[in-house]
Parts: structure tokens; sequence; C-alpha cells
């Protein structure tokens, strides 16, 4: 029998990881999924098939220890949020963890790598992004057999899109927006977790970069308003002026969870859309996420 191949997966207990491990352990592949904390939050979300190794990822021994067998590494590990607002905490987790990452797969002899990225990375005035195309830099300069998968906003249960405003709109009888015609293009949280797979599975993906979206272009407005009718409430959508919007990004800096933050503002200058979607070119038709809602809704927490 063929040896299964091994797949580490930084960040596969998270939102993206908790629907790929799934789709990995389905073809011939062995799957370890690499934790800061193993509690019984990180145990329910990853199938008992995979194996768990508690630890820190930004320890190079850590992750050297963790690849001596690996054929493949998929790194997701993010954050839309950091503390402060002075782009260290994006530069620590997109940029720096890289590196060392980097180094230990050079060190192992690990040649495979698919990496988490957004779309419109590395432009605009957000240190969410700007962090995000400076990662992709360092994996284009790696030697390393690389993918880079650029998505949109991802959609699906439990997610940091239609959820966030489910939880505004049940108390919220009139909600205020920043950007409200700032455009998306929504991917379902399932199609990009088939995306990595299937990348994985094609040599010809090596030395490419795939923008993964939606099949439909939604505004911030539209897709409150899509929140509010698939929970049944009537609710009024006011879009901010600039200038009223950057206090209300001033406010949310400092509430807990920042439901919006200075960066999150600065992202919204730009649509976050694409011309070319991935998809289609790795044999996935996109899901349009208006047909996900109830699906997405149920699993908001």
């Amino acid at each position: 029998m063929a040896r299964l191949r091994h797949v580490v997966v930084l960040g596969g207990s998270g939102f993206v990881g908790r629907h790929l491990v799934p789709h990995l352990l389905r073809g011939d592949n062995r799957v370890t999924v690499l934790t800061r904390r193993l509690d019984a939050r990180v145990r329910a979300a990853v199938p008992r098939e995979a194996s768990l190794r508690e630890g820190d990822v930004h320890d190079g021994g850590f992750l050297r220890a963790c690849l001596s067998d690996a054929d493949a590494v998929i790194n997701l590990t993010g954050i839309l949020n950091e503390r402060g607002d002075d782009g260290r905490g994006f530069q620590r987790v997109f940029v720096d963890l890289l590196d060392t990452l980097i180094d230990a797969m050079r060190a192992t002899g690990v040649r495979r790598l698919l990496q988490m990225s957004a779309l419109r990375a590395g432009e605009g005035d957000s240190h969410y992004l700007q962090a995000r195309g400076r990662a992709e830099q360092r994996v284009r300069a790696s030697g390393l057999d690389w993918t880079l998968l650029r998505a949109a906003v991802i959609a699906g249960p439990g997610d940091g899109l239609f959820c966030r405003f489910a939880h505004l709109l049940r108390f919220a009888p009139v909600l205020p927006i920043a950007r409200a015609e700032a455009r998306f293009q929504p991917v379902w949280v399932g199609d990009v977790a088939e995306a990595y797979a299937r990348a994985l599975e094609q040599p010809a993906t090596i030395g490419h970069r795939f923008d993964l979206a939606g099949p439909e272009v939604l505004t911030l407005r539209e897709i409150v308003e899509l929140t509010a009718r698939a929970l049944g409430r009537r609710r009024h959508v006011i879009a901010l002026s600039d200038r009223f919007g950057r206090l209300q990004a001033e406010l949310g800096e400092h509430l807990p969870g920042k439901p919006i933050s200075r960066d999150n503002l600065r992202s919204l200058q730009l649509d976050s859309v694409t011309d070319d979607n991935g998809l289609p070119k790795l044999g996935i038709a996109p899901t349009d996420v208006r047909t996900k809602l109830a699906e997405i809704l149920a699993g908001c927490a």
C-alpha cells in the first residue's frame, strides 16, 4: 500500500480549517493540525482521524519537529483585527510566522506550500492588506513549490461577515454603517476548502496564484439587508458619511471584539472583488452565498 501523504496544517482548527481538514482526510492524506492550545474547543473542531500537536507555531524548533516527515504544508493562520493599530500584530501573524515556517520547511526539506492570502493583498493603506502583500512576496521568493490562494471575504456558519451583522441586527432597529456602497464578492467556505484540496492534488498549480470569490458582487448595504431579511427582521440601514464613518471606526476600536476598527475602514476603501476568479480554473462552480444564508445564520454563535 502506498504511503499516505502527510499534510501539516497551521490554523487547521479555525474557521476555514474546520472545513478543509475533512476534505483532506477524504483524499490520500494523513493530516496533522498544529494548535497553540489543545483544549475542548479545538478537539471538537478537528476530526478524530487527524492528529493534533500542541505548541507555539512561532517557534522554529517546534515547526521543524512537526515537519520532520511532512510532504506538504497548508498555512491558514490569520487574524482579522490586531491589538492596537500599528500593524505589528498583522506583521507577526502574517509575515514573521511565515518567515519562520519557510526556514523550517527548508531545514526539513519540505517543498510544497499552500498559503492563504486575501483579495487586494498589498494594495491600499490597510495594515491587514499590506501585511498580506508582504507575506505573498515572501512566498514568491521562498524557492518552494508554492501556491497562493487569495480569498474574498469568506461566508459560512460562524463567519465574520453575515454572523457579525446578524448579532447587531438582533438588537438594533437602525444600523448605521460606514462605506455602505463598498463592494464584496463573498465566497462560500466550502468552495475555499475544496480549492485547497484540489490545488494540493494538482502539480500544475505550483507557482500560481488563484483568486477565490463567489459568483455575485454585493455592496455592504446589500449584505446587511440580506441578513436582516433572512432573520425575518425589518431593519433600516443608514449609510454614514466619511466623517461619521471615521467616528464609528474610532469608537469601534475600543469596543469588545472590534465590530469595526480603523483598519477595517481602511480596508473598505478598496472593493474586495476580482475579475479573475480562480475557482472555475480549479474545476469548482462558485456557490451563490444567498442559497446558504439559512445554514450560515443557523451556525452563528
